[in-house]
């Protein structure tokens, strides 16, 4: 009975062991890590990568460590990259990396990247990454560089992607701080695209001052023929007005004179009626007067003739009056009718005159702002072509300076070899120039062609020589000799190199020219 109970202790105790051991062999991977897990994995299997979950990691025959997920910042400072256009530009910029959970890159990562630190790893992907850079600066132009930065990161990451995930990493962002270039290039393209807007604004601006100058014109023109028409209607009114007031004083005057014709026509019949009763009375109350009566008839007669030619003599003075009224009213419409239509061609003429002034001030203001818009683009791009032909210039001159900075400086170092003796610096120079010398020497009758050559012998030739060997022979010799060569340089050859005997030096220039002259002739005999 103990045995048995001892037995199943043990066998407690060891399963509490083993599942100690195994609950403490059991890995978790947090979020941020990637748990590799190598030895003994699998066949043809270097590790085991784990991004999530857990796994049992078994003793003795396996391990297991972590990769961190967390990205990593780099600063890639490159400088003086050459571009497509043979310009060398500045590019710095940051890239952030990071391990990939993808199965084929994490794996890569596990091979080789494994027991590796941060630093490390930030410093082979900065290697990787260089290179890749300068590849892909090398392959696009400054425009495309400058002008299109997503297709400039587009081919960053299509070139420097493949090449980190063969380590294991990804490329989570690029960042391009600025671009620049040694030469400027990059600036003068700012600048070219400033005019640009400047002149498309300056454009706009005459434009528009130009629509506002039409607009203004019309406005004017408008406004000009409104007020005329009103002036126009006003006179017309003013002088309707005075043609009506004209002849209602006509016709009160008419009315007037006719009223006084009347009034004095029955006075004068009344008059001549009360007469007429008194002299009535008269004859009935003084019969025995008849004489006298007939007498005042007569005269009442005379006096009824009279009046009524009177009355003939008003109606007629009437008539004339009523006729002068009538012409005079005629005249005042007619005169009336006549300065209207001379006040509508004033205005009208003012109006036409108006028109041409403010049509003549729209294309004078059209002509001025087109001709500020010509003089401004001709003084930019004539500024554009100055600028240009001055720094092809300013390089040129740069580059002959530098060039004969570098000869002074190896001249001056050639006198410093030769301890300041400048005779002796010169003699090597001269040497230097030999082999050139010589070339064209040679170069000088090796194009001669002797079959066309004629020369006439005359055979009288001394000690059985010919004429054409002499002609042959000076002219051999009718080529300077070096050491006659650096003597006119002023400059003594070393003795190795020969000397010239004195008959030679005094004769030999001589005899080449005379043996000159006879190839001459011989030549214009051929």
């Amino acid at each position: 009975m103990d045995l048995w109970v001892l037995v199943v202790i043990a066998g407690a105790i060891l399963l509490g062991f083993t599942a100690i051991v195994l609950a403490s062999r059991f890995k978790r991977c947090p979020s941020d890590s990637i748990l590799v897990i190598y030895g003994r994995v699998g066949k043809e299997q270097s590790a085991r990568c784990i991004h999530g979950g857990g796994a049992m990691v078994w003793p003795l025959i396996q391990d297991y460590s972590y990769l961190s997920l967390i990205p990593m910042t780099i600063n890639i400072p490159l400088k003086n990259a050459l571009s497509l256009q043979n310009i060398r530009i500045h590019v710095p910029s940051t890239f952030t990396v990071g391990i990939s959970t993808e199965p084929t890159i994490m794996y890569n990562a596990a091979e080789r990247l494994l027991g590796l630190a941060s630093p490390q790893i930030e410093e082979m992907a900065r290697e990787i990454i260089f290179g890749q850079l300068r590849l892909t600066v090398a392959s696009l132009t400054i425009e495309q560089i400058n002008q299109d930065r997503e297709s400039f990161l587009t081919s960053i990451r299509k070139n420097v992607e493949p090449e980190l995930n063969k380590i294991g990493l990804n490329l989570i962002n690029v960042n391009i701080t600025d671009i620049t270039d040694e030469s400027d290039y990059i600036e003068s393209i700012g600048k070219k695209a400033a005019s640009e807007a400047i002149n498309k604004a300056m454009v706009d601006v005459a434009e528009q001052d130009k629509v506002g100058a039409i607009g203004q014109a019309e406005a004017n023109r408008e406004r000009t023929i409104r007020v005329a028409e009103n002036e126009a209607e006003a006179a017309k009114g003013t002088k309707q007005a005075e043609a009506d007031q004209r002849i209602f004083v006509q016709q009160q005057e008419t009315l007037a004179a006719i009223g006084e014709a009347e009034a004095n026509k029955n006075r004068d019949v009344e008059v001549a009626q009360n007469v007429a009763e008194s002299d009535k009375g008269k004859k009935a109350a003084e019969a025995d007067r008849r004489v006298f009566v007939q007498q005042r008839e007569a005269e009442a007669i005379t006096g009824e003739n009279e009046s009524k030619a009177s009355i003939a003599a008003a109606n007629s003075r009437l008539a004339e009056r009523e006729a002068e009224a009538r012409q005079a009213a005629e005249v005042a419409r007619r005169t009336a009718e006549i300065e209207i239509q001379k006040t509508q061609y004033r205005l009208e003429q003012e109006r036409l005159n108006a028109e041409e002034i403010v049509r003549k001030e729209t294309e004078k203001r059209e002509v001025e702002i087109e001709a500020a818009g010509v003089a401004e683009r001709t003084r930019l791009l004539a500024r554009g072509e100055a600028d240009a032909v001055l720094a092809k210039y300013e390089a040129e001159a740069q580059g002959v300076r530098q060039v004969l900075e570098a000869k002074a400086e190896g001249y001056r170092r050639l006198i410093e070899s030769c301890d300041g003796d400048a005779r002796s610096a010169a003699t090597m120079l001269m040497i230097e120039k030999l082999e050139e010398i010589i070339g064209r020497q040679v170069e000088a009758i090796s194009n001669l062609k002797i079959d066309k050559i004629t020369v006439w012998d005359s055979g009288n030739g001394e000690k059985g020589s010919t004429s054409t060997a002499n002609f042959l022979s000076g002219f051999i010799k009718s080529l300077p000799p070096l050491q006659e060569l650096a003597n006119m340089a002023g400059v003594e050859l070393p003795q190795y190199l020969g000397r010239l005997q004195p008959d030679q030096e005094i004769h030999g220039s001589e005899e080449g020219s005379q043996h000159g002259a006879e190839g001459t002739e011989g030549n214009q005999g051929n």
